[in-house]
Order: structure tokens, then sequence, then C-alpha cells
């Protein structure tokens, strides 16, 4: 009976000490958790691969190949658009993200767009110039308030803003790139981000679009020296005289619709949306904006900052 107790020990213990030592052995070659943590870390991964851009952006530039099966032949032109078609559907499953994105200040205007910001609780980007900061104690609090906001991000829009004379100045890249310079080191701006004056470029990741060569040559020498240059997809337009928005909010909030819908922005999901300071100085204008705020929430809009363009699918 002793026997056959001690067998039963030994056996059980046997069986304890082989799972602990297998257990010690797998944690010691595998690592503990090692297997489920790679596993998750390329589900993660291949998450982040954007797959629907890639689609539209090889489908954008004719790089898809079609062919015309004999049995059911389907014209490649109804191909291509069916595939289009499809691609917007499944950017329809994600989050529109826009951009409000303010030029030209500090003015007038900037004390009610850090307000709004505040107010609406969303995030704004302004591309500010280093002259109209220096130009008064007015204008350098309404620094200081995007500054000590944290829904505002501050980039770069240069010193001067070409003093107007944009052909001028980018006729000397070297002189408009120490002129971007000059107005990051002055405003102490920590994003290596630029708008260029009177030009619609965009320079970032293996993306280069120029709208007017001249100004090309300075985009290229901000790049070179790290630099990211954004420009616009929709834009609100203002009376250079007045200030005051040209068009209606119902009118920019379905030309925004338009972009987002189409999928006709720099790229889908994301529209940069461009205003000025200035705009924003009457109850009018602020009104105006208001209301598209407002809007673009009621239909589920996300508000970004410019340093987190562009969030793919």
């Amino acid at each position: 009976m002793k026997c056959s107790r001690m067998f039963v020990v030994l056996f059980t213990c046997s069986i304890v000490f082989g799972m602990t030592a297998c257990k010690d052995f797998s944690n010691k070659v595998l690592g503990k958790g090692d297997l489920k943590d790679t596993v998750t870390e390329q589900l993660a991964a291949k998450e982040k691969v954007p797959h629907l851009l890639n689609r539209w952006d090889s489908l954008q530039k004719n790089q898809i190949q079609f062919t015309i099966d004999s049995l059911h032949p389907i014209p490649i032109k109804q191909q291509k658009r069916e595939l289009k078609d499809s691609l917007r559907k499944a950017f329809d499953t994600h989050p529109k993200h826009i951009y409000l994105t303010f030029d030209d200040g500090p003015l007038i205007g900037s004390a009610f767009i850090d307000s709004i910001a505040k107010e609406k609780n969303i995030k704004v980007s302004v591309f500010l110039i280093g002259k109209h900061a220096n130009m008064s104690k007015g204008r350098k609090r309404d620094l200081a308030r995007y500054e000590s906001n944290p829904l505002v991000a501050c980039y770069n829009h240069s010193y001067t803003h070409a003093n107007n004379q944009y052909s001028r100045f980018y006729n000397n890249p070297q002189h408009a790139f120490a002129d971007f310079d000059k107005n990051e080191k002055d405003l102490n701006l920590k994003h290596k981000i630029v708008r260029l004056p009177g030009r619609n470029i965009w320079i970032y990741d293996n993306v280069r679009k120029i709208d007017l060569k001249n100004g090309s040559s300075t985009a290229d020498l901000l790049h070179k020296n790290g630099y990211t240059i954004y420009g616009w997809d929709v834009e609100w337009r203002l009376n250079s005289v007045t200030g005051i928005p040209i068009q209606s909010q119902e009118s920019t909030l379905s030309h925004i619709r338009n972009y987002m819908n189409n999928k006709s922005s720099m790229v889908p999901n994301n529209v940069v949306f461009l205003m000025h300071d200035d705009m924003f100085q009457t109850q009018k204008g602020q009104q105006e904006l208001t209301s598209l705020i407002d809007a673009l929430k009621k239909e589920g809009y996300q508000f970004e900052f410019m340093q987190d363009y562009p969030i793919k699918y």
C-alpha cells in the first residue's frame, strides 16, 4: 500500500515537474508571450499599410492592368469606373478628416480663431508671418494666444509674405529660403512645416506637386533642408479690400463635401481647407465660420493638425 502511494506521489511530481520544465524551456527559448506579441505586431503593421490609398494611387496613375474576359467581355473603361466606385465606397467606411488652416496671421481676426477653437474644442492650424507678429502689441498678444492654446498648431508662412511680390521673391531661392529661416527663428516655430505665399505647392513623402514653376526652386531648397511643404485642396476666398468671405458658408461647405465625396482632394478622406485670419475680423465673418464648423461637426468630420497629415487608409 505504501509502495502504491509512493508511486502515485512520484508520478504526480514528475508530471508537475515536467510541465514546469516545459514552460520554463518555452519561456527561455521563445520568450514569455513572444509568439503572441509577434503575431499582434505583425497584424498591427499590416493594418498600418494604406492598402486602399495604394490601390487608389495605382488606379490614378494607370498602373493597374485590366484584361477583357472573352466569355464575359467588360470594356476596360467600365472596369476602371467600377473599381473607382468600389474604392470610393470603401473609403466612405472610414472617418472624414478636415484640416482648418488659416494663413497670414497674426491679424485682427486671429483672436476670434483662437477663441472658436477653444469654444468648439477643435484643432486648427495657423501659418504665421513674422512681420505681422511684430507690427504691434496687439498682434504680439494674438501670437501669444496661439502659442498657449493646445488646440492651435503654428507653422511657417515666411517672414515677409514676399512683400506680395511673388515672382520677384521666388526668383531668388536663397533669399526666399533665408526669409523662411528668419521666420522660424523669430517666432520659435517647432514644426518644420511650410506653406508658400501665393503658391499651392506640395512636397511631402514621395509627393511633389507644383502649381507655378516660379516657386519650385524655393520649395525644393526648403525640402532639401528638412521642411515639408503643404498647399490646400479647398479655399474660402475673401475680398482683398474688405477681408470679408466672398462665398457663403453653404457654398463653401458644398465645395468641401464634393472634394470629400468624390475623393478629389490630394489624399482621399483628407481635405485641407484654406482660410485667412483677416476674414474673421467682422461679426458676419465670425458667424459664417461658426456655422461652417457646426455643420462639419454635425456631418462627422474629424478636425486634425497639419503635422498629422495625411491620415491614410
